[in-house]
C-alpha cells in the first residue's frame, strides 16, 4: 500500500515521504479499514508518540495521522460492534501507525459508525476538531445553558467547533483570534468577538469557562477572567496559569464512539458546520501539508478518489 511515513523529527512535516508499505493485518479486537479520507493535527509531528512506542523504542518510520473516514475490509479476533463493509470513521491510537496511508489497522472501540449521507471527507474532518471542543466543553469544563465561556481561535479548526457546541448548548459565547478572522467567528456563532492584537482582552467580563488552544502569554491572562467557581481548559500541555478560585483542566483528546454519534448527527442535521481548508490526495499530501502560504480549515486528504 501507500503510505505517508516520517523518520526524522527535526525535519517536521518537511521530512515526510510518500512510500511503499505491507498492509497491516488486524490484531486481537482491530479492524483493518480502507481509509476513504484522513487528516493530520497540526503539532502532531512534536508528540513522543509519534517516534517512540509505549516503552520509549524508537519506531520510525512511522505514519502520522490519526483522523480518518473508510470501510472496514477485515475484522481482528474478538472484534465486536462492527462489520466488514462498514462505513466508519474514528480517531486511531497514537502510538501505532496512522492514517496516512490507503489501510490501517484500529482498535474497534475507537471507531464510530458512519451514516450512508455524510461524505468521507466530511468525517475526517469531525473527528479530532468535535471530539476535542465537546469533551472540553461538557467532559472537563461542565459548560451549561446560561453560562458564559470564552472560546480562543474561535475561527480555527478545534475553535469554530466549540463556539456551534457552545451555543447550542445554550451558552454566551465570546470567541477570540485575529482581526481578519471577526467575521468567521461570528458566522460560527459566537455572540461576541475580541480581537487579540487591537482589543484588551482583560476588558471582557468574568466568564465560567475559557477555553484555550492557544497557551502561552493569552493562557496567563484569561486565567484571571474565570469567575469563582469557573475552569480553564486547554489542550496546550503544562502551563502555570490556574485561575484564582477556579480549576485548571489539561487534557489529551479521547475516541468516543457515543460522542461521535452525536456531531455526526449534527452534521447530518445542519447544527454543525465544518471547517475544511485544503482538500488535496494522498500522492500530493506531501506538498498539501506543507503549504507556502497560510491556510485557514482542515487539510483533508482523500485517500481514494
Amino acid at each position: 500500500m501507500k503510505a505517508i511515513v516520517v523518520t526524522n523529527q527535526d525535519a517536521g512535516t518537511a521530512g515526510m515521504q510518500l512510500v511503499e508499505r505491507p498492509e497491516p493485518q488486524a490484531a486481537i479486537n482491530d479492524v483493518v479499514v480502507r481509509v476513504h479520507a484522513s487528516a493530520i493535527t497540526g503539532d502532531e509531528l512534536s508528540w513522543p508518540s509519534t517516534w517512540v512506542d509505549r516503552p520509549g523504542r524508537d519506531r520510525t518510520p512511522s505514519v502520522p495521522g490519526h483522523e480518518l473516514a473508510g470501510v472496514v475490509t477485515s475484522l481482528g479476533y474478538g472484534t465486536t460492534g462492527l462489520s466488514i463493509g462498514q462505513r466508519v470513521f474514528g480517531l486511531t491510537d497514537w502510538y501505532r501507525d496512522g492514517t496516512l496511508a490507503e489501510y490501517v489497522a484500529v482498535e474497534a472501540r475507537n471507531l464510530a459508525p458512519l451514516p450512508a449521507d455524510v461524505d468521507f471527507t466530511a468525517g475526517a474532518a469531525l473527528v479530532m476538531p468535535g471530539l476535542t471542543a465537546w469533551q472540553g466543553l461538557f467532559d472537563h469544563g461542565r459548560l451549561r445553558a446560561g453560562q458564559s465561556v470564552l472560546v480562543h481561535g474561535a475561527a480555527g479548526i478545534v475553535g469554530s467547533m466549540a463556539v456551534q457546541l457552545a451555543r447550542e448548548a445554550g451558552a454566551y459565547v465570546i470567541g477570540t483570534g485575529r482581526a481578519d478572522s471577526r467575521q468567521a467567528a461570528m458566522d460560527f456563532g459566537a455572540h461576541q468577538y475580541v480581537d487579540l492584537d487591537n482589543d484588551t482582552l482583560e476588558d471582557v467580563d468574568q466568564v465560567d469557562l475559557v477555553f484555550d488552544v492557544l497557551g502561552g502569554d493569552i493562557a496567563g491572562r484569561s486565567a484571571a477572567l474565570v469567575r469563582p467557581g469557573g475552569a480553564l481548559v486547554t489542550i496546550t500541555g503544562a502551563t502555570d496559569a490556574r485561575p484564582a478560585d477556579g480549576a485548571l483542566i489539561n487534557f489529551v483528546v479521547e475516541s468516543d464512539r457515543a460522542q461521535l454519534g452525536e456531531l455526526v448527527q449534527r452534521v447530518r442535521d445542519g447544527r454543525l458546520k465544518l471547517n475544511i481548508g485544503q482538500i488535496s490526495t494522498l500522492d500530493d499530501a506531501v506538498a498539501a501539508l506543507n503549504p507556502t502560504t497560510r491556510v485557514k480549515g482542515k487539510t483533508i486528504i482523500r485517500v481514494r478518489p
